[in-house]
């Protein structure tokens, strides 16, 4: 299968289109998603890169053609206990007819050396999941308490260039 990483704040067209996709996805109403894409939309200086000390928050999508078959995003805290771990991958996600096709290791991939671009050189991600983010580089650090109870919290430091 065929498909590209999208940096949502180099495609704002796409932003509406993603917002519906998460909100389908979550359950989470599409205004906290156009939110915050509208916020890092907002961040971005000249071309496409961002303003120094502002590259949270970022939306990623796979895309192949016109249909987006994963995402996820970057926030400041992923609704947990913990801010001083921070900042969050969120929303991680591959339609269902997509799995296991690398979709979700190349977005988190993208991400990680994305953020690295931007200056941020370790993210945090809570899941309940185990198996999938150790494969791509993340380490399990601690539980943390969050709005769905207790959940994994797992660290990615991307390597110094």
């Amino acid at each position: 299968m065929k498909y590209e990483i999208v940096k949502l704040r180099e495609r704002p067209e796409l932003v509406p289109e993603a917002a519906r996709w998460f909100e389908h996805t979550f359950q989470i109403p599409e205004s906290v998603y156009l939110e915050s894409m509208k916020e890092m939309l907002s961040n971005r200086g000249p071309g496409s890169s961002c303003k120094a000390g502002a590259p949270v928050p970022q939306w990623y999508a796979a895309m192949d053609g016109g249909v987006i078959l994963g995402g996820m995003g970057v926030i400041e805290n992923d609704f947990h206990n913990r801010p001083d771990l921070a900042p969050n991958v969120c929303a991680v996600y591959t339609d269902e007819p997509y799995r296991g096709q690398g979709i979700a290791g190349a977005l988190l991939e993208a991400v990680c050396g994305d953020m690295a671009s931007l200056g941020i050189d370790t993210l945090y991600l809570v899941t309940s999941h185990t198996g999938l983010y150790e494969r791509y580089g993340w380490e399990f650090l601690c539980i943390v308490e969050g709005d769905d109870g207790p959940g994994r919290m797992y660290i990615h430091r991307s390597e110094e260039k």
